[in-house]
């Protein structure tokens, strides 16, 4: 059981702006507020990347999805409930993101989103009530820790809170498959 003044300082954190340190159902990840630009520009500082770069964003349910895009592709929801219960959770990229911040969105303005299984990331999410920003922990250019053991100073010295390793869970230790899904349903695998 996952304490509940955990996930209200992470929330606590993430709504004044702050980035935090956390688990999720892949690898650990920095995260923020997906509607806040200026915690989005931070992450990419921390990262030490071009804020140009996309980053995955995590919502609580496949219902929530569709308030992040203009329109959902019908396969994009078949391949959503495909996956539940997989090994390997899934990652959509899909067309004409909208309601987050707009310096997460690329030029082409597709927005990359996961619906984790993972427990401390859905009871975060569902206090939050708001998506949530989820990219490696690590500088960019260097390989991606699998492990907390394996994320360095560099990266938990700039964040503003770091969950305990007690939230962990069971994580898969690899990124997620990434598929990329147009607005006429014709999709592309990205990363199996």
């Amino acid at each position: 059981m996952i304490d509940s003044t955990i996930i209200d300082r992470a929330v606590e954190v993430l709504r004044s702006g702050g980035v935090i340190l956390y688990p999720t159902d892949t690898v650990w990840g920095i995260g923020c507020d997906a509607t806040n630009v200026e915690a989005v520009k931070r992450i990419s500082e921390i990262k030490e990347r071009d804020d140009k770069k996309a980053m995955i964003v995590l919502v609580d349910s496949i219902d929530n999805v569709v308030r992040y895009v203009k329109s959902m592709p019908m396969i994009a929801d078949e391949l959503y409930k495909a996956s539940e219960g997989s090994a390997k959770p899934l990652t959509l990229i899909l067309p004409d993101g909208v309601g987050v911040a707009s310096n997460l969105l690329p030029e082409e303005r597709t927005i990359a989103i996961r619906v984790p299984e993972h427990q401390f990331c859905n009871l975060l999410l569902r206090k939050l009530r708001r998506p949530l920003v989820s990219t490696s922990a690590n500088i960019s250019g260097e390989p991606t820790p699998m492990t907390f053991e394996q994320i360095s100073e560099a990266i938990i010295s700039r964040v503003d809170y770091v969950v305990p390793r007690s939230c962990e869970g069971k994580p898969t230790g690899k990124p997620s498959s990434i598929i990329a899904v147009g607005s006429d349903s014709e999709f592309k695998i990205i990363r199996s």
